[in-house]
């Protein structure tokens, strides 16, 4: 993986730990993130005229992928938020991330990529350091927990959840492929906003529209250019790296996560976290060797 290709990512993984702080702060989680696709899809949009490349119409490959990735990482926040609903996280969230085994599968069998041997030991490194994060206590119990009851909704839910994200993933290095990242991204946005919009007229929603607004207002326009940063380093960066190690090295988000719960909110298992934030950060550095 190249430097630029690196820096990209890992850009984009800060501020992707950044935006989900901004979501941990809000009471209406739902609402609150179709609040910062508005605010990331107007900067957006307000941004176009002023861009060097030219805006031209899509494609429809370019189409077919971005409403396959909208698609996916929608259902994605939607399985994470059943699997939330019963279900613990240090259960859920671990199993919500097994997009990064199924990813380089996709990337060797779909797209023909290639990894060497140290990659792949950044992988798993990245893999075990993803699984951990959330144990409690290292003990052979505790690494078998969230797989102790396969017929939960909320477990079901979470390795949905992480099928799913991997399949947007392919969709997404398959559109930056024939189509520039820039453009590819604000469909993408835009696509995903539409989705997210449609999940908000239901009855449940309505009211909290407003109210989310008023009460975090300076949140939302703060989350306007951070998410719009996180999507497009990303995108570059995919545009440049194998899908196969670019989604690996962008779970450097959940190493800032830990240390930004760790140090400012005081969170608990402390050694065991940053333990784990130590094995996806050796994981990154073998992946770019790699």
């Amino acid at each position: 993986m190249s430097t630029l290709a690196f820096s990209l990512i890992v850009a984009s993984a800060v501020m992707h730990a950044l935006w989900n702080l901004l979501v941990k702060r809000c009471r209406h989680k739902t609402v609150f993130i179709w609040w910062m696709f508005v605010a990331s899809g107007t900067l957006f949009t307000l941004t176009l005229p002023f861009v060097p490349e030219q805006f031209t119409w899509p494609s429809r490959h370019t189409l077919l992928m971005a409403s396959i990735g909208a698609v996916c990482f929608v259902l994605y926040h939607l399985l994470n938020g059943r699997a939330y609903r019963d279900g613990d996280l240090s259960v859920v969230y671990p199993l919500s991330q097994t997009s990064i085994i199924y990813v380089p599968i996709w990337g060797m069998t779909l797209l023909g990529e290639r990894l060497t041997l140290t990659g792949l030991c950044g992988i798993l490194l990245v893999i075990l350091g993803t699984y951990s994060v959330q144990l409690r206590r290292l003990s052979l119990s505790d690494m078998l927990r969230p797989f102790r009851d396969l017929k939960s909704v909320s477990v079901r839910a979470s390795l949905g959840a992480g099928f799913i994200y991997s399949i947007g993933s392919i969709a997404e290095k398959n559109g930056v492929k024939y189509c520039p990242p820039l453009l590819f991204t604000y469909v993408l946005v835009m696509m995903m906003l539409l989705l997210m919009s449609l999940n908000l007229c239901r009855s449940r929603y309505r009211l909290l529209i407003g109210e989310e607004l008023r009460e975090n207002w300076r949140l939302i326009l703060c989350s306007g250019p951070v998410v719009m940063a996180s999507f497009l380093t990303f995108r570059y960066g995919l545009n440049l790296a194998p899908v196969s190690y670019a989604v690996p090295v962008r779970q450097v988000s959940i190493m800032v996560g830990v240390l930004i719960g760790i140090f400012f909110l005081g969170e608990s298992c402390a050694k065991i976290r940053i333990m784990a934030a130590a094995l996806i950060l050796c994981g990154a550095i073998l992946i770019r060797l790699g």
